[in-house]
């Protein structure tokens, strides 16, 4: 294989592992590409709990296949508290224009180096290092975005990374999966109430 055409395929390789999904779709999930199971063990058990509350008020379900995930940043362990390099930098302003140029209807981000990505595509200020969200500050987060959630606008909703395999007792097994409930029915109202907003169903 010639050197234009093996890195040809390698751009084409390394963008599928950065992204999957359809951009159109108004549900986008950006991940932590040193936490790729993110999707599995945090959006998976969330997703079901949607899923079952909407058919139960909707009989329709979420075409769960078009849903855009994407890698929040190519390949750094944290988002620096202070500078920001330029292959950050990079990652912001090209992830930014697809979100204003695409217009998704809900962001999921997972965990402190994700959500404060989003902040910095949004401008937001102050610009907090990735160890202040801490699950008590991202809860919080949570909270004030289905509080202020407005679909005609992106609302950008962060999860905390809660991933069962650290459960080590059925106490552990239990607030896991409650958290995983609680968070699901409120995104599943937001959902239930802007139905007729949201190209998403089957």
């Amino acid at each position: 294989m010639s050197r234009v055409l093996l890195n040809n395929y390698s751009t084409f390789v390394d963008s599928i592992k950065r992204e999957s999904g359809d951009k159109s779709c108004p549900i986008w999930l950006l991940v932590n590409p040193k936490y790729p199971e993110d999707t599995t063990n945090i959006w998976s058990p969330i997703l079901y709990e949607i899923q079952d509350m909407v058919y139960r008020k909707l009989h329709a379900r979420i075409n769960n296949r078009n849903i855009f995930v994407s890698h929040a940043v190519s390949d750094i362990v944290r988002v620096p508290s202070t500078s920001i390099n330029a292959e950050v930098a990079n990652n912001i302003e090209v992830l930014r224009e697809s979100v204003f140029e695409h217009q998704p209807k809900l962001i999921f981000t997972f965990g402190a180096i994700t959500n404060e990505f989003v902040r910095r595509i949004f401008y937001r200020k102050p610009e907090n290092g990735s160890k202040y969200w801490s699950t008590s500050n991202l809860g919080d987060e949570f909270e004030r975005s289905i509080a202020n959630f407005d679909i005609s606008q992106i609302n950008w909703i962060p999860l905390v990374r809660r991933i069962p395999k650290t459960c080590k007792n059925l106490k552990d097994w239990e607030e896991s999966n409650n958290y995983y409930r609680d968070v699901a029915a409120k995104i599943a109202a937001k959902i239930i109430e802007n139905k007729d907003s949201l190209k998403i169903w089957i």
